[in-house]
């Protein structure tokens, strides 16, 4: 008797699980023009899978995008009558007990909804996912396209179990799982691509994983910000922040000033103030692989040239974006008495975003890759905008920023205060010299068009980045 109730509880449970499966196997034939991105972060933040989502739409296919959504995308993506955005509900770590229950509630958690999420939708022909985050959606993503027979695509962007070697250690338990776990799930994709040349080649010797480069590029909007628009920013963001705010002083009252613009009364005309400000912008998640330090150092020293007598600007230093060590940060930079240097950290929204990094006169990059073998795509965003570039050196910056030909590398904050001594001593702040080959473009290692998964009329190249046409047409697997 007992066993017939166990059997029928069972059958109950099943039940509906295999009528979905077979329902959405009925269906499948319907979605072969239906890709499912997934991202387990947020949406807003993840610039790279909003472009594939964009590039897929563009070329015909509908898109559900899964992620988080605490931060608005790009209007574009919100607009496509081809894109469904679908939020998944985000479990914040317990903080009771031990760490290892800590992360396995969430875990746990993350993998039913996900796996709710991805079963409730309309079967597609191809799951897109991000990696890191990776565990445990890798396994369920593989699960899911087991089930519905969709194919799997990795895009390996870093590997997870490094950045949680910043925090726990290399050796922590908890980090050699996560790669245990990366390794022998990353093996179950039908397709990977990944953003480096570096990265392909740890993926083919070190993981079995046979994987594509495709290397990020900007998208259309971060472009040079014509000078009007440059003034309506500033004043926008001087609502908010007075480092945008004009200096007091005898103003005509019609004249309407921003830090760095002004815009004649009578013609309408906007013109930068003279002696204004550098604008010097570096973007971040503020998390361990980037080392503000080295910047508040450098603008220490460049303090210190100015007092010295040296013939530099002041400078506002905007550094955007959210992340777990900006409250850290935050602390330190009320404890600098700097005399000529503003500092602010706003979160833009996203179309404010390019416009800045459009007005800007140098760019900051601190990003050191945990694993040594990912790209900054502020990088990327920087080159898309002519803003030349001053980066923090690591294994394979190389195949982005190469020094004195596209930006400038440094190795410390003693080679980062002289590079902001060369990029705003000039009567026009900017690396003088290297900026025109940011503005033609020609000597950013790239090897696709506007957004990553683009160039999809060429048949893919082993090791090179290419086209997804010969992976989009061949059939899912059954």
């Amino acid at each position: 008797m007992a066993a017939s109730c166990v059997a029928l509880a069972a059958l109950s449970l099943c039940l509906p699980l295999l009528l979905l499966v077979a329902w959405k196997r009925w269906r499948r034939g319907r979605a072969a023009r239906h890709v499912a991105v997934v991202v387990l972060g947020d949406v807003g933040r993840s610039p790279r899978m909003q472009y594939h989502a964009l590039s897929l739409a563009k070329r015909g296919f509908s898109v559900t995008l899964l992620g988080f959504c605490n931060s608005k995308p790009h209007e574009e993506l919100l607009q496509s009558d081809r894109i469904q955005i679908v939020g998944l509900t985000e479990l914040q770590r317990l903080t009771v007990g031990p760490h290892i229950l800590q992360y396995g509630v969430k875990v746990v958690f993350q993998a039913v909804h996900l796996l709710w999420r991805l079963m409730c939708r309309e079967p597609a022909a191809y799951i897109f996912l991000q990696n890191p985050p990776g565990l445990p959606a890798i396994a369920v993503c593989w699960f899911v396209g087991c089930l519905c027979g969709s194919k799997l695509v990795i895009d390996w962007h870093n590997y997870g179990y490094s950045i949680m070697g910043l925090v726990h250690g290399p050796s922590h338990p908890l980090v050699l799982l996560a790669k245990w776990y990366e390794k022998l799930c990353g093996r179950l994709s039908h397709l990977n691509l990944c953003v480096t040349n570096a990265m392909r080649e740890d993926l083919a010797e070190n993981w079995g994983i046979k994987a594509v480069t495709v290397y990020d590029k900007p998208a259309s909007f971060f472009k040079e910000t014509p000078l009007d628009l440059q003034h309506q920013l500033f004043m926008k963001l001087g609502r908010t922040y007075s480092a945008f705010r004009a200096r007091p002083g005898p103003l005509d009252p019609a004249t309407e000033r921003s830090a760095f613009t002004e815009q004649d009364p009578r013609s309408g005309t906007v013109m930068h103030l003279h002696g204004r400000p550098a604008l010097l912008v570096s973007s971040t998640s503020w998390t361990e692989d980037e080392d503000f330090s080295i910047l508040l150092a450098a603008l220490e020293k460049f303090e210190q040239l100015i007092l010295d007598g040296e013939s530099l600007p002041s400078l506002v230093c905007v550094i955007t974006g959210k992340g777990p060590l900006k409250e850290h940060y935050s602390r330190l930079l009320t404890q600098k008495r700097f005399q000529h240097i503003q500092v602010c950290t706003p979160w833009l929204e996203a179309e404010d975003y390019p416009l800045l990094l459009g007005s800007a006169d140098l760019g900051v990059c601190l990003h050191k890759s945990s694993s040594g073998l990912d790209l900054p795509m502020k990088v990327v965003d920087m080159f898309g905008c002519c803003l030349p570039v001053c980066a923090v050196n690591f294994p394979c910056l190389h195949e982005l920023v190469k020094h004195e030909e596209n930006g400038l590398v440094f190795e410390d904050s003693e080679e980062l205060a002289v590079q902001l001594q060369v990029g705003t001593a000039a009567p026009t702040p900017g690396l003088g010299g290297f900026a025109g080959s940011h503005r033609a473009g020609s000597r950013i290692p790239c090897s696709c068009s506007r957004g990553p998964v683009l160039g999809l009329d060429e048949k893919p190249r082993e090791g090179g980045s290419g086209s997804l046409r010969g992976w989009v047409s061949a059939p899912p697997r059954s």
